[in-house]
């Protein structure tokens, strides 16, 4: 039988399951529940009705009460808000569920850009020996962050493991139950989380996902590209900032950057043991079983003792392969790919599991330098001049680069300081505990100059690491000018004598982390997109003159705005002109359980990044951008920037995002550890702006401006002058421009200006918001003219339909949002002393945050 369209089998498996699964749980046997599944869809009605009919929430809202629950008091009103927010949080989930059941079946397995069809792709063009050894030095890295905009507790995220796999199995009974453990079980958290209760969080999905999906993928390419044979590139692994992110987060500690990096440790240790306890089922032989039974007391013992020196990584390989050539040789190979499994698993993860990453921002490490520095010459110490702080900054790089010396930690009282040069001292003791993969990398968020990098090589060196520097150094270039300024600062770094000497010792390679989220927020979509993609030109060219190959890590949140979207894809249309050895990058918030979330769709979406980065290595048409191209792109990309620059410049901008978006409501929700924003000033200022709610604030108002804002204006340009012809060569030809285009449609697809339309009418904003409004309107028009659609997203049916319910579940939760924004901006202009009232309103804009967040599954 022939396969289905990709939106028939969504429609089959995802949207027909959701409305009979949802049905169910309206008629469950609460109270509260089977109140709220009777009303909600009248709301629901209301909802989309008013809106059709140009009302603005509040009408919407009032006119629902009026119509089906005239007798409520004003307080029981809100309390229904409260219970249809509850209920919508649910719907997200239980639709989460069985789109994530359904992924297989919705998703080719062995289509386009998975390894079976690479391999086929590749065999078929006598390439196999090529790939063979690309695979022998590419590497993908995914980062998981400390950005938790994914707010599950673990009873949430464990229900939503049993429903995923009681809907696999329609098993009705067990659904029945989950739906009705769900109904009860709390999802809001009432206070933060701490740093380490974050990191315990994404280990779950280590343990639970990722230790299988990486073992499945690296056994494949083993067994079907490589014949069997050993493999001594890794090819895959993870990178994990919870607990070693301290940017802008005071609560992340030394401490607990031990404590994550020793959780890690044990929940490998774990894993193994489970593996070598079914394998001892299993290898019950002559000579092998007392062999595997050692190993197993030796895990558990190092489990339970914290005993590191029973067996290092190597060690415990060695004595698999022992038992591996007993099998082959006298057992008739019985269970070998058991046991090359487990192999490749110990080959992948080591005892780190995760390499964790410590990251700060170069202002902080300025302050902390500078303090460190004084301190040592009051004590006397000769390690720095006593007029260093005199010196040319070009002096300062001589003298950092050729330190020498150790330092007592002892004679340091400032709080800042210690907590740095601690860091680093943990740095070494989890490279001698769990290898040194376990902590060998340090980013400086907004590095701006070589001084910056060469204050951390000097702290490294003085602290813990004083001949032997085993730690990368990663500089995090963000804004636009921080781009620009880039490829000089490395140039800088290369031609440094002792910064080259360590690169050498350290393969040379350097890693260059580029921050698209920051990019973006400054310079605007297409602008940032652009000046990352010349940024790495620039940097490749730089770091090939220096025979040093670069390791481009790139900072992506969930949405396009963020360097989200089809992520695969836009590696696959770098081009020649771009370092393409290591694709990494971060994944966060929801992106962690959309993508992510199961064995499956792990898997899936790995080998999507895995076969982009071949495929951009390997095609022989995918040849750099033709010059006139580039001339077109650089052109939109400054009218854009201009555009997104003039906005951002509007003195509405700030108070617009402040007064009639939820903002500051982001602080209060308890999704993270750390402050919403990196400054301690009580008025917003825009530099302080972290992405996350910067971006998130934008997707909760449905207006999505960072994800287009400019591209309109730019393109209008084009058309005007009568050259529009010229971007639509730019666009049929250049793979790089045609993603980031499909990425903006995805931008304006839940954009919805009907919900926030009532605010053309405000006096103070009213002109402001038809500001955004023409730019969204402007853009889609000729987006629509660009790719000759006629709708947006209409080459990817499938994902829209998703995009169309996830939109439609949330629109009541976004109504009732807008509804509480407009009633506190009442208040405050007259009544402000009703602070019991406000407080109420405050409450529910933000419990309404989460659903919209988890529906949207890429938002932040």
């Amino acid at each position: 039988m022939p396969t289905q369209p990709k939106l028939t089998r969504f429609k089959q498996n995802v949207l027909s399951k959701y409305q009979i699964y949802n049905s169910i749980f309206m008629t469950l046997p609460f109270d509260t529940i089977s109140k709220t599944g009777v009303l909600l869809p009248l709301f629901h009605e209301t909802c989309e009705k008013g809106f059709a009919n140009g009302d603005n929430p509040t009408t919407i809202v009032e006119t629902f009460f009026k119509k089906y629950q005239a007798r409520r008091s004003e307080e029981s009103q809100i309390s229904l808000l409260f219970r249809f927010i509850q209920y919508i949080e649910r719907q997200v989930v239980l639709f989460d569920a069985i789109e994530d059941a359904a992924f297989p079946i919705v998703n080719n397995m062995d289509g386009i850009g998975t390894l079976r069809s690479l391999k086929e792709a590749i065999k078929s063009e006598d390439k196999t020996e090529t790939l063979k050894a690309y695979l022998e030095e590419f590497k993908v890295r995914i980062v998981l962050t400390a950005h938790p905009t994914q707010f599950y507790p673990g009873a949430v995220l464990g229900i939503i493991t049993d429903l995923d796999n009681a809907i696999k199995s329609n098993d009705l009974l067990k659904i029945n139950d989950l739906l009705a453990q769900l109904g009860k079980t709390p999802f809001f958290k009432h206070k933060k989380p701490t740093p380490y209760d974050e990191a315990v969080s994404l280990i779950w999905y280590l343990e639970n996902v990722f230790y299988e999906s990486f073992g499945r993928i690296f056994d494949y390419i083993q067994q079907n590209i490589f014949d069997g044979n050993t493999i001594e590139n890794d090819i895959i692994n993870i990178g994990f900032w919870p607990g070693g992110d301290r940017d802008g987060n005071p609560f992340v500690t030394p401490v607990t950057t031990l404590k994550v990096a020793t959780r890690l440790k044990h929940t490998i240790l774990k894993n193994y043991y489970t593996d070598i306890r079914k394998l001892k089922r299993k290898l019950t032989f002559r000579e092998v079983d007392n062999k595997v039974a050692d190993l197993e007391a030796k895990i558990h013992a190092m489990r339970n003792n914290n005993n590191s020196h029973l067996l290092s990584p190597s060690e415990f390989i060695s004595n698999l392969e022992d038992i591996k050539d007993i099998i082959i040789k006298e057992h008739q190979s019985l269970y070998l790919n058991d046991i090359n499994s487990l192999i490749n698993k110990v080959h992948l993860f080591g005892f780190h599991f995760a390499s964790l990453d410590i990251r700060q921002d170069s202002r902080a490490h300025d302050a902390v330098f500078n303090n460190m520095v004084d301190t040592l010459i009051e004590h006397g110490s000769d390690i720095f001049p006593e007029n260093y702080h005199d010196l040319s900054e070009k002096d300062q790089v001589k003298i950092l680069s050729e330190i020498k010396g150790e330092i007592n930690l002892d004679i340091f009282q400032d709080e800042d300081v210690l907590k740095t040069l601690q860091t680093i001292k943990a740095i070494k003791t989890i490279q001698e505990t769990n290898g040194e993969r376990a902590a060998n990398r340090y980013i400086i968020s907004n590095n701006q100059t070589t001084l910056n990098v060469m204050q951390l090589f000097a702290m490294l060196k003085l602290v813990a690491f004083h001949e032997d520097l085993t730690v990368d150094i990663g500089p995090l270039f963000e804004t636009i000018e921080d781009l620009e300024n880039a490829p000089q600062v490395m140039e800088e770094l290369y031609s440094n004598p002792n910064y080259a000497a360590h690169l050498k010792k350290r393969g040379n390679k350097q890693t260059i982390m580029l921050g698209f989220s920051d990019g973006t927020k400054d310079g605007g979509y297409l602008m940032a997109n652009w000046g990352i993609f010349k940024a790495k030109e620039r940097l490749t060219e730089v770091s090939r003159k220096y025979d040093v190959t670069v390791i481009f890590f790139d900072g992506r949140g969930g949405p396009p705005a963020r360097g989200g979207g089809k992520t695969h894809q836009f590696y696959a249309s770098l081009g020649p002109t771009i370092e393409d050895k290591e694709v990494q990058l971060t994944i966060q918030g929801q992106t962690i359980s959309s993508n992510f979330g199961t064995q499956d769709s792990s898997q899936y979406n790995l080998e999507q990044l895995i076969s982009s980065g071949i495929y951009n290595r390997l095609n022989e048409n995918n040849i750099g951008m033709s010059e006139e191209n580039r001339m077109v792109m650089n052109d939109l990309a400054v009218r854009s920037y201009k555009t997104y620059s003039d906005f951002k410049s509007h003195p509405m901008f700030l108070p617009y995002l402040e007064r009639m978006s939820t903002l500051k409501y982001y602080a209060k929700t308890n999704i993270g550890s750390r402050p919403s924003k990196r400054g301690k000033s009580t008025e917003l200022v825009f530099s302080d702006l972290r992405a996350i709610p910067f971006v998130g604030s934008w997707s909760q108002l449905k207006q999505n401006v960072p994800g287009f804002f400019g591209v309109g204006t730019a393109l209008k340009h084009y058309e005007d002058t009568g050259n529009f012809e010229k971007v639509k060569q730019l666009y049929n030809s250049s793979s790089f421009f045609k993603t980031l285009i499909e990425n903006s449609m995805m931008s304006l697809s839940k954009s919805f200006f009907d919900l926030t339309k009532y605010m053309a009418d405000d006096l103070e904003f009213g002109e402001f918001w038809k500001l955004i409004f023409a730019e969204y309107e402007l853009s889609k028009r000729l987006i629509l003219k660009l790719t000759g659609y006629k709708e947006l997203m209409e080459e990817e049916p499938a994902g829209k339909a998703s995009i169309d319910v996830r939109e439609s579940i949330v629109l009541p939760l976004l109504t009732i949002q807008q509804f509480a924004l407009k009633k506190i901006q009442e208040l405050q202009k007259t009544n402000p002393d009703d602070k019991d009232q406000i407080e109420v309103f405050e409450k529910l804009v933000t419990r309404s945050l989460f659903g919209n967040i988890n529906a949207s599954r890429n938002s932040a």
